[in-house]
């Protein structure tokens, strides 16, 4: 028996990369899965479609259904959850993934860019809480789950190191400062109703094959950057019943894990993952 027998999912950004790898994660412990993200087809240039996310969690026994949608689009948003609730049933865990980033200086970021950025970063995953609370009212118990981003920590400085004075990460950034306070608001307002709403980041850069075919992680960093199994299983430890609830934490995947003294397993929950 797995540690999400019973649960139903949903992921957004599921396509490929840390969305993926949380929905392969979380239906290897029994959850049914929903995923969604803007295309159910291959991307030019990226790997991984909803398609193969859901085929790679079907070819190991679990259970998973795709929804394709824009989550700029407020009617794409509210279909996502109902189609996830009609084909799996009421939504028990919402992993908000899906994010776009701009790298971008602030003084040219244009009124598109900022636009975007705040729809889907921001307001798409209170959207996207606010119609899934009703349903773990319903059950007594809920988990939110919010990926964050290191860049919402303010430069430290003056003096300030060349990634904040040129990396361009202060309107992304600003998204995610955003998700992480939300994250803390709600994971109050939620406390008396056991439902967990936490924020989950990576120490630095994940390993995903999206990210090295675009090449945004830079050759001296890949050494210290964490497998995306490393996010995954500490997403699956902010998502899975435990008493006391865990809630109102913004914390990052490693030390998460250090800190529970939990090991990192493969995708699929079979072995401890070896990287």
């Amino acid at each position: 028996m797995g540690i999400l027998d019973g649960k139903v999912a949903l992921v957004t950004g599921a396509s490929r990369g840390i969305g993926a790898a949380i929905a392969e994660r979380f239906a290897a412990e029994g959850a049914a899965v929903g995923v969604t993200a803007r295309s159910l087809a291959p991307h030019p240039k990226l790997p991984g479609t909803l398609r193969e996310t859901v085929g790679t969690i079907e070819k190991r026994g679990g259970r998973a259904f795709a929804v394709q949608g824009d989550l700029l689009e407020a009617d794409h948003r509210t279909r996502a959850v109902s189609e996830t609730r009609e084909q799996l049933g009421p939504i028990d865990i919402l992993v908000n993934n899906a994010a776009v980033s701009f790298y971008v200086p602030s003084e040219k970021i244009s009124e598109k860019q900022f636009r975007v950025a705040f729809e889907i970063n921001a307001r798409a995953p209170w959207d996207l809480s606010q119609q899934v609370i009703p349903d773990m009212r319903a059950a007594g118990r809920g988990w939110i789950l919010n990926i964050s981003s290191v860049t919402s920590v303010w430069p430290a400085g003056p003096p300030y190191d060349a990634f904040a004075m040129e990396g361009g990460s202060t309107l992304y950034g600003s998204t995610k400062a955003f998700l992480e306070r939300m994250t803390a608001g709600m994971a109050a307002e939620f406390f008396s109703a056991s439902i967990a709403v936490n924020s989950l980041a990576p120490v630095a850069a994940v390993l995903t094959p999206g990210a090295l075919a675009i090449g945004v992680i830079p050759d001296e960093h890949k050494a210290t950057a964490e497998p995306v199994e490393c996010m995954a299983e500490s997403a699956l430890a902010l998502c899975e019943p435990t008493e006391p609830i865990l809630t109102g934490r913004i914390v990052y995947s490693k030390p998460l894990l250090e800190e529970l003294g939990r090991e990192v397993r493969t995708l699929d929950g079979t072995a401890v993952h070896v990287s």
